[in-house]
């Protein structure tokens, strides 16, 4: 029986879960790690027998190339990312780069020639899980490495200089995985929704219009810490005032229609009958405009400024992450459109693709920095993400891999030959 091109992407998608640091069947494979390694030696032998020529790139990404109509043309780059996060499902990142093989292979079986060359690329790093630090792989791609990520250090105390060189990498060469604007045609990439969308409206895909910018922030609460027997009037409780200052978080970004998440909280003392002395929270802050997500982070400094003021306690903050909200070219999100309508969910789609904006980030944000981009969403079973119960269908997956390999094709029937008139 022959097994079809979606099946196959789903049974290697259950391969690369299989190498994980986590025991139990739960996956966790973090940037420069053993694991990293086992996924981008799979990719890279599956790049190969797509006809594509493969190489690791100066910061760890795996990538693979087929020749336009002659050698050394700009590339078409579709791809996304092999890492995950603590505990994670198996499809996040690594659909996405499944399909770009696939989709070159079928592109290359199809002997049609291009105007420009076919790239896949399988980023190392884009959830940040080990470093803290989204987006390695894709920003080094991009150009935009910054010197001081060298000093980030793990949960083990290893430095990102140091794992670099334990993974055969040097550090020194890290600029030769930049690329120019002048060598890409564009980005595209696949990614399951992470959103319930899609699920909720029965349609199996969606065009992406743009990535929600985000910032994230370390705050940090000062009081008093006493005896839990401390009248009212003399107390100075910093977690009184962080659950306060939450709140008015959550109100803020509300009434901004922006999304706003406090995902960690530490106290100290952190004693059963001690007043908290000192509360220590994150604050992950996104929108799809930059100025009205910048906007709501100055209305909630002051609204931070206020209830402490007002308790008698101290309040700091430190931006620990800042990334432009990134939006999809006309262009490539037309020619992810036209995939849409000419794959086999054309009847259950209306004549306008569906299209929505990711609150997620993603690769594409960082790949905006040097060309431009789009973005295709899968439907994912009940918008559950980052979770061992993440769940894709092999029709949504089929439908993925045609609407992919179209929007390719319609970049190409966009695109003159080089030499020709345009």
């Amino acid at each position: 029986m022959t097994v079809s091109t979606a099946a196959l992407i789903l049974d290697r998608c259950d391969e690369l879960a299989t190498h994980s640091a986590l025991p139990g069947g739960l996956i966790e494979r973090v940037y420069l790690s053993p694991e990293h390694a086992a996924v981008n030696a799979l990719a890279a032998d599956w790049m190969k027998q797509s006809g594509l020529t493969t190489w690791q790139d100066a910061a760890g990404n795996q990538c693979g190339r087929l020749e336009g109509a002659t050698p050394g043309l700009p590339a078409l780059l579709l791809g996304s990312h092999l890492d995950t996060v603590p505990c994670a499902g198996r499809y996040d990142g690594i659909l996405g780069v499944l399909l770009a093989i696939a989709v070159a292979d079928r592109v290359r079986v199809s002997g049609r020639v291009l105007p420009f060359a076919l790239e896949v690329v399988a980023f190392g790093d884009e959830e940040g899980t080990r470093f803290g630090t989204t987006l390695l792989g894709s920003r080094a791609l991009a150009g935009t490495w910054q010197p001081e990520w060298w000093r980030l250090r793990d949960a083990h105390g290893v430095t990102l200089h140091e794992a670099f060189l334990a993974f055969g990498l040097d550090p020194a060469r890290v600029a030769e995985a930049a690329r120019s604007p002048q060598d890409l045609v564009g980005y595209l990439e696949a990614h399951i929704e992470q959103g319930p969308v899609l699920d909720d409206s029965d349609q199996p895909l969606a065009v992406v219009t743009s990535i929600a910018g985000a910032r994230r922030f370390q705050i940090t609460i000062d009081g008093a810490a006493g005896h839990s027997g401390t009248p009212w009037s003399l107390r100075r409780d910093a977690l009184a005032g962080a659950s306060e200052a939450i709140l008015a978080i959550e109100d803020i970004a509300r009434r901004a229609n922006l999304i706003a998440t406090v995902g960690h909280l530490r106290v100290f003392p952190d004693a059963v009958n001690v007043i908290p002395g000192r509360a220590e929270f994150s604050l992950d802050l996104r929108g799809q405009f930059d100025a009205e997500r910048d906007s709501a982070w100055e209305g909630i400094e002051a609204a931070l400024s206020d209830i402490c003021s007002r308790r008698l306690l101290t309040v700091h903050s430190v931006q620990t992450h800042s990334a432009p909200a990134a939006h999809c070219s006309t262009r490539l999100r037309e020619a992810v459109a036209d995939g849409i309508r000419s794959s086999s969910v054309a009847g259950s789609v209306s004549t306008d693709a569906p299209s929505l904006l990711s609150m997620a980030g993603h690769d594409a944000m960082a790949v905006a920095a040097v060309t431009e981009i789009g973005m295709l969403f899968v439907r994912c079973a009940g918008g559950v993400s980052h979770h061992p119960d993440e769940s894709v269908t092999e029709a949504d997956v089929d439908a993925a891999l045609e609407a992919v390999e179209a929007a390719v094709l319609a970049v190409v029937d966009a695109q003159p030959f080089e030499g020709s008139a345009a």
